[in-house]
């Protein structure tokens, strides 16, 4: 893997946890060594490690990620249909653990009463928001 010779104040502050204005002022202060480029510092691998007294880490490199936004609407639903499955749904969107992958799962339900419509919004992974869907079907195809 080929090491970056220079970082942004951006990638420096996101690598240490630090504010980007934190970053900024360690340079200014004369802390922190960097070279100007036009408008902006970079700065040496060296001079970052030489900073922190230990290797610089690497940047991360993005990963793949791919996420849905559904709404399931539904029709001529009763409040006491809608109260089974919006519990059901809160219940499983609840109970979901992303396995470290940060893919949380979120839920919001929307009832009108006076068109008797239900509107289910899903946000989250693919591989959650396929199970919740499922589940709002499995439930759906049940007998009131």
């Amino acid at each position: 893997m080929v090491q970056q010779p220079y970082y942004s104040v951006d990638q420096v502050a996101s690598l240490l946890g630090l504010h980007v204005r934190t970053i900024r002022t360690y340079v200014r202060d004369g802390r922190l060594k960097a070279a100007r480029v036009g408008k902006q510092y970079r700065i040496a691998r060296e001079d970052l490690e030489a900073f922190t007294g230990t290797p610089a880490p690497s940047p991360a490199r993005r990963t793949r990620h791919a996420e849905v936004s559904a709404i399931v609407q539904i029709e001529a639903i009763s409040p006491e249909a809608t109260t089974r499955l919006t519990n059901t749904v809160m219940a499983v969107a609840m109970g979901r653990h992303d396995g470290g992958t940060g893919d949380r799962l979120r839920v919001e339900t929307v009832y009108d009463e006076e068109r008797a419509a239900l509107k289910i919004i899903v946000l989250g992974g693919l591989d959650t928001a396929a199970d919740l869907l499922k589940v709002v079907n499995t439930v759906l195809e049940q007998p009131e």
